[in-house]
């Protein structure tokens, strides 16, 4: 997922996802211009606009606590949570690695629900007093939206399939039943399809029983659902994978390398037209400097080409693309993922060891797989 920071709470980053920005516009259209309105009606059409409005953000800001509950006891198991992220469907927090035990999962997977049922309640208890001091109806419509939108958002998250919270809590129950979290993993994830289906079977009854919208929305939700278990299985066995492998098992070593006092066309008529790669590390002796890409050049106005050196273009060596060959492949692939050139270097200080690339991913997963094939054999 891509998006852009808005801060950070208990030093965790929150960041927002584009997709966010849809599901923000539609449910705002949904309250102001449905749900609102026909549960209060006679209201001004500016009350509806700020019952809508407030009820949106109060709901965005549920989820968040949601999923701050998670990553707060995680980290008090000593998880490390490196940021949670809003988007289309909610909100998930990332972190760097794995649940150790059946009682972390459980632990960490039940704070959500919780959190969700004290909101609940709290709103609940808001709307009670709101109606017996007598403020404002808009007050107590949106108090009560917000309590019943999040008790069923634990009811829907207490169902026993991955990758949501009753599934995790599932999956931490046959986990310290057998021991085999991979089986139990799997097991998770076919109830988390199986409840995706139902959504989309349900929300299909629903179309052609007339309520177009709402069917909509589940086969939508079910879709998401079933591909979210597949995934969450895949992420899995590939963080599993990963234990144990640092960079030095993945990266490509002794690479090509370009001198930083070489000339930007003399990049691109040596290395981009006839070599392999549109980006190579930018070395001196062995030492470190860089990265140059093609894009790095673009940038540069072609005019300006033969008074320009790689040196001038290239993206200065930083811990953002740098990893040590003792990292873990966890930690590298994320890097992987965020650098802007889609690759990091390898050094130990800044002495070139190698240079790890998707691609160099992609082939070391592969080699595990066929590993993983030829020992079951």
């Amino acid at each position: 997922m891509r998006g852009f920071r808005i801060g950070s709470v208990f030093g965790i980053e929150i960041r927002i996802d584009y997709s966010w920005f849809v599901i923000f516009v539609l449910i705002l259209w949904t309250l102001t211009r449905g749900v609102f309105p026909a549960a209060h009606p006679g209201e001004a059409p500016l009350t509806y606009i700020f019952m809508g409005l407030s009820g949106t953000l109060l709901f965005f800001a549920s989820l968040l606590a949601h999923e701050l509950s998670h990553s707060l006891v995680a980290r008090s198991r000593d998880i490390p949570v490196h940021s949670i992220t809003l988007f289309i469907f909610g909100g998930v927090a990332r972190t760097t690695s794995e649940f150790e035990t059946p009682g972390d999962e459980f632990a960490i997977a039940a704070a959500g629900p919780v959190c969700s049922l004290a909101i609940a309640a709290l709103f609940q208890a808001l709307a009670w007093i709101s109606a017996a001091t007598g403020l404002p109806e808009a007050v107590t419509g949106v108090a009560s939206y917000l309590a019943l939108i999040n008790f069923v958002l634990v009811v829907f998250n207490m169902f026993p399939g991955f990758p949501l919270d009753g599934g995790r809590l599932f999956r931490a129950a046959i986990w310290k039943r057998t021991g085999d979290v991979r089986r139990a993993t799997r097991i998770a994830t076919n109830g988390g399809k199986v409840f995706g289906y139902m959504l989309m079977v349900l929300g299909f009854l629903n179309l052609f029983g007339g309520n177009g919208l709402g069917g909509i929305w589940l086969v939508f939700i079910g879709w998401f659902v079933r591909m979210a278990a597949e995934s969450s299985y895949v992420q899995h066995v590939l963080r599993r994978s990963l234990e144990g492998a640092h960079a030095r098992d993945v990266m490509t070593p002794d690479p090509l390398t370009i001198d930083p006092g070489a000339g930007l066309p003399e990049f691109v008529e040596d290395f981009v037209l006839e070599g392999r790669h549109h980006s190579y590390p930018v070395a001196e002796n062995g030492r470190a400097l860089g990265v140059i890409t093609l894009d790095r050049v673009r940038a540069v106005p072609k005019a300006d080409w033969p008074s320009r050196t790689v040196a001038d273009a290239m993206l200065p060596l930083s811990p953002d693309i740098v990893v040590q060959p003792d990292a873990s492949m966890a930690d590298t692939m994320q890097k992987v993922n965020d650098s802007s050139v889609g690759r990091v270097l390898v050094a130990d200080g800044d002495r070139l060891l190698g240079i790890i690339s998707q691609a160099d991913i992609a082939r070391w997963l592969e080699r595990q797989r066929l590993r993983e094939e030829v020992s079951a054999a």
